[in-house]
């Protein structure tokens, strides 16, 4: 048997992990987003496919983009609450954990009750007009205030988990009190043909559906959230529809000082 030098050895082990590296990376994507000059607002939809009322508010938030309300000016997010799942029918995309959020906005904003539909527009109570919908004036009145934070992230897709690297800053000492940093993943163009329920017969469509929320993370003395957090991805969940969404919310009073959304790297 011929002997190998330690010269040899060690260029082999060199190729072997050149080639490891290699493979990790055609393996993996990465990209990264930043929060503009622009304020960027939250619309949040708490929604349920065990209510009868709920579709046409689903289709009016899958409206938005169409008129001009991408990510860029707002960010959008469907919490599905697991409340109505008592009528026939639970909501796949339902989890208690939603609905506790919506709770805790209602007792925030002094709200009597829960109920679906409802949308919060940075935080607070939205509805629209019986005879005109203002949702683009809102969301311009929000993008013209400067953004109290900067938001980056870094996106990592892998072959079973989605990995996300996050800061959030909030420069002014005076906005720091109460934020919080979020990080959300959401999914688009979803549907559900519902056998049972209020919705019986219905094949409901869904966009913006919040598939994982993660937070709050707290700031630190400096003003800085600083997270990784690390996603496993679903089999039924379609990476070409799904987006990464960060945004500082002031825990007390509910306003959101920035939001960023962002696709999903393949």
């Amino acid at each position: 048997m011929e002997c190998m030098t330690p010269h040899l050895v060690i260029r082999l082990l060199m190729g072997m992990l050149i080639l490891t590296a290699a493979s990790t990376g055609a393996d993996a994507a990465s990209c990264t987003a930043d929060s503009g000059a622009r304020r960027v607002a939250l619309l949040e939809l708490y929604t349920s496919e065990g209510c009868d009322s709920c579709p046409p508010a689903d289709r009016w938030v899958s409206t938005l983009p169409g008129r001009g309300l991408d990510p860029g000016r707002v960010v959008t997010l469907g919490f599905h609450v697991d409340y109505w799942n008592y009528l026939g029918w639970s909501d796949p995309f339902a989890k208690a954990d939603y609905s506790a959020r919506q709770r805790a906005a209602s007792q925030r904003n002094r709200a009597p009750v829960v109920y679906t539909p409802q949308l919060l527009l940075n935080g607070a109570d939205y509805r629209r007009g019986l005879f005109k919908d203002d949702i683009a004036d809102r969301i311009n009145a929000v993008n013209q205030d400067q953004p109290a934070a900067r938001i980056t992230l870094k996106i990592m897709t892998g072959s079973a988990e989605l990995s996300v690297q996050g800061t959030a800053v909030v420069p002014e000492v005076s906005r720091r009190e109460n934020a919080q940093a979020y990080l959300a993943v959401y999914e688009n163009n979803l549907a559900t043909a519902v056998p049972a329920g209020e919705n019986r017969g219905k094949r409901l469509r869904h966009d913006f559906v919040v598939r994982a929320l993660a937070g709050p993370f707290p700031l630190n003395a400096g003003g800085e959230a600083a997270f990784l957090h690390h996603i496993p991805l679903d089999p039924a969940w379609k990476n070409a529809d799904l987006h990464v969404a960060s945004f500082v919310q002031n825990r007390a009073t509910g306003d959101v000082l920035q939001a960023l959304a962002a696709s999903v790297c393949r």
